[in-house]
């Protein structure tokens, strides 16, 4: 992938011996002159650590933050107080060694839940962590970090994801260029109002706080909160926008556009978690046509998409329509089944909600491919939402059954 980094934003990352593997396991995302925040969090009200002192940093900081700290490898989730202090020490550790009031760090986990953070570790690799992102700094005179760097940050935060994502868009305002990038780490425990992941964008545009929160809100309800791999949603989940404003556009001028360019890059981000799944063969795009409602249309898009019953045929490619329909009809959605048709590609294989004509033989080639659609036509109004999904398979059995070991 060919982009630049936005202005004002330098990374770095090591090994600090969280994850067993001995991979790198420890990020620092620095803003030397600080940026505008927004977040949104998990909706479990099991929280990690890391999730709580995040949101009291950005009351604290009023959304003015200078560095990002994550490690992969241990969530630090329902370890008590232990779970703060190691959250805290973390932060106070990275502050002292930037000059910045610990309130301006930003902290993230994701791993293993109920394991005591080793955080002394963490503390021990942050003096290295920094220098090696003002070392970045110093050496790059066009004050932009080598892409090569949030290479390796989105790499280092990795937990069972089998490959990194990374997503870029570009909008040029009056000839200047204003610059967004994300990363994230995401594989298993998805389910909407966010998902099992962490997902950090960084952007040059100038905006206040608030003005980040409305437009992320939007993004994310248009793709994090429309996917699910497996229905369980977790302790961790963190979606960031920081802005350093580098770029001299304001979100103000050009707020359509960069809406716009938020929610592509959230698309991608999401199409990539969903297509990198615990064990999935095949990404299903459900598309919920003529719902009363968007809230309607996601909720039986839910239904369906946590159904094991339906992820299974997925799995086995079997276009099994009976399923799919059921699970609409659980959904707490009301519907009438005698308006209800739904197409697998271009063939109808429910009409009125019964059987209808088609070729079961092409519609298991169909569902062969990596990636197909399913569509779905309630006949109740004029809403319509695209929902992404996987199968489940045996693969994704065993590693869950094994993840603690």
């Amino acid at each position: 992938m060919n982009f630049q980094i936005p202005q004002g934003f330098f990374f770095s990352t090591c090994t600090a011996g969280i994850k067993a593997s001995g991979r790198p396991d420890l990020a620092l995302a620095l803003v030397p002159d600080g940026a505008s925040a927004a977040a949104m969090f998990t909706r479990n009200q099991i929280v990690g650590a890391p999730v709580i002192l995040g949101r009291e940093h950005l009351r604290r900081s009023r959304g003015n933050i200078h560095a990002l700290i994550v490690n992969a490898g241990n969530a630090n989730c329902a370890t008590g107080k232990h779970g703060i202090q190691a959250a805290n020490a973390v932060c106070s550790a990275t502050a002292k060694a930037l000059g910045f009031h610990s309130s301006q760090v930003f902290p993230s986990s994701t791993g293993i839940i109920g394991v005591p953070l080793p955080f002394e570790k963490i503390v021990a690799a942050v003096p290295g962590l920094v220098a090696s992102a003002r070392g970045s700094l110093s050496t790059i005179a066009s004050a932009n970090a080598n892409p090569g760097a949030l290479d390796e940050f989105a790499a280092a935060i990795m937990t069972t994801d089998t490959r990194k994502k990374i997503a870029a868009a570009e909008l040029v305002f009056k000839k200047r260029p204003v610059r967004l990038v994300g990363v994230a780490k995401g594989a298993g425990m998805i389910h909407p109002n966010m998902a099992t992941m962490l997902v950090y964008l960084f952007t040059d545009i100038v905006a206040t706080p608030r003005e980040l929160q409305s437009c992320l809100k939007t993004a994310v309800d248009q793709s994090f909160n429309n996917i699910s791999i497996d229905g369980d949603t977790s302790t961790n989940d963190t979606t960031l926008l920081l802005a350093s404003g580098k770029s001299g556009v304001q979100l103000k001028s050009a707020r359509k556009h960069f809406e716009e360019a938020l929610t592509n890059v959230c698309r991608s981000l999401a199409k990539q978690i969903v297509s990198d799944g615990e064990g999935v063969k095949h990404v299903v795009r459900l598309i919920i046509e003529q719902a009363r409602s968007t809230d309607d249309a996601r909720k039986i898009a839910r239904a369906i998409a946590n159904s094991p019953l339906v992820k299974t045929a997925w799995a086995g490619c079997d276009p099994n329509w009976g399923r799919m329909l059921a699970a609409i009809g659980y959904s707490g959605v009301k519907i009438d089944p005698s308006r209800i048709s739904i197409y697998l590609g271009k063939q109808r294989i429910c009409h009125q909600g019964a059987a209808a004509e088609f070729d079961k033989a092409r519609a298991h080639e169909y569902m062969k491919q990596p990636e197909y659609d399913i569509r779905f036509s309630l006949g109740s109004g004029k809403s319509r939402l695209d929902f992404l999904s996987c199968d489940l398979t045996t693969e994704y059995i065993h590693i869950n059954a094994d993840y603690s070991t």
